[in-house]
């Protein structure tokens, strides 16, 4: 189902011209990690952040709204597509949880920096590797271990 889900926010996305870049799991397994799909999650620049809520309204599942929760402090959306959910943060100053120096720190999202990536029958934008591993090395949840370990794996 997962594809399903990627190619409803793609489509979304794509018509309107938005950029976005994928990051978490979904780019983790780009670069090799073989762990199973929790949901999708990406990212679009602040101004568009509002357009993307709109325009996928009914499938919200979480609101739009600033939340800090599990490691991240954000503005993001969730959708549920298929059963799946799809979580698209805004990339005006979202910041994670630096669990090594216990303290909050920005997450600065380039849309100029990705690695095109076909997955899901779909050519995605991944967030580089290096940016990653490092707010997934920041995070150290254990997911993010896994990830890590796979990812320098596979390289």
């Amino acid at each position: 189902m997962h594809h399903l889900a990627a190619q409803w926010i793609v489509g979304l996305l794509r018509d309107r011209n938005i950029p976005f870049l994928i990051c978490g799991g979904l780019a983790a397994k780009g670069y090799g990690s073989e762990r199973d799909l929790n949901d999708i999650d990406l990212f679009v620049p602040g101004e568009h952040f509002s357009s993307v809520v709109q325009a996928g309204q009914e499938f919200v599942s979480k609101a739009a709204a600033h939340r800090q929760e599990e490691g991240w402090d954000l503005t993001y959306v969730q959708f549920k597509c298929e059963g799946i959910k799809v979580e698209v943060g805004s990339a005006d100053g979202p910041r994670i949880f630096d669990a090594g120096g216990e303290t909050w720190v920005p997450l600065n999202i380039d849309f100029s920096r990705y690695k095109i990536v076909n997955m899901l029958g779909l050519e995605l934008p991944l967030m580089m590797k290096e940016d990653l591993v490092r707010y997934k090395s920041a995070l150290s949840r254990s997911v993010d271990i896994e990830d890590i370990r796979a990812i320098r794996e596979s390289a």
